[in-house]
């Protein structure tokens, strides 16, 4: 990896257009091919209804922590550059998708920029995010409280598991 400091990062990966699960393990390739950036951790894969707009195809989710020697906004530059490689298009918020990057954790910064918000705005109230991100990262902290506690208090209905085995990504 590059000479620069190594911040581990969490990411949240989903999408439900095309075969998004396929997606989701070539984006996390991607990652972890690339000189200044490695993979270290993969959640299970999760079906999960849609959240804020209901009508519209259930979504496969996940959550990686890499180690990266990228600043939070090239990371988040990175992501989207992979999003556009596969005909991401933004239509409408919270809408289908083939693929979604989210930089859910830099490190432990606080970071509010006009690109990026990091904790990431309302992870904490989406348990399509906190049960993956509990799967590799549980005593993680977010608002002074770990991941596993912001877990326990939201609705976890519907979300179920697809696929439990962690290297789903390198396989798919």
């Amino acid at each position: 990896m590059a000479s620069e400091p190594v911040v581990r990062a969490a990411l949240g990966l989903g999408g439900n257009i095309g075969d998004p699960v396929a997606a989701m393990a070539r984006a996390l390739r991607a990652l972890d091919g690339r000189a200044d950036t490695s993979v270290t951790a993969v959640s299970r894969l999760y079906r999960t209804p849609p959240w804020g707009k209901t009508d519209q195809a259930w979504f496969f989710n996940a959550c990686a922590l890499v180690e990266t020697a990228l600043q939070p906004e090239a990371l988040l530059d990175v992501g989207l550059d992979i999003e556009r490689s596969m005909k991401r298009e933004r239509i409408e918020r919270w809408g289908p998708r083939t693929i979604d990057i989210d930089v859910l954790l830099w490190g432990e910064a606080a970071i509010a920029s006009e690109r990026l918000t990091v904790p990431h705005p309302r992870m904490t109230e989406r348990a399509f995010v906190l049960m993956p991100l509990a799967d590799i990262f549980p005593d993680g902290m977010v608002g002074g409280r770990s991941v596993t506690d912001w877990l326990a208090a939201v609705d976890k209905a519907g979300i179920e598991v697809a696929d439990a085995d962690c290297g789903w990504w390198q396989r798919a």
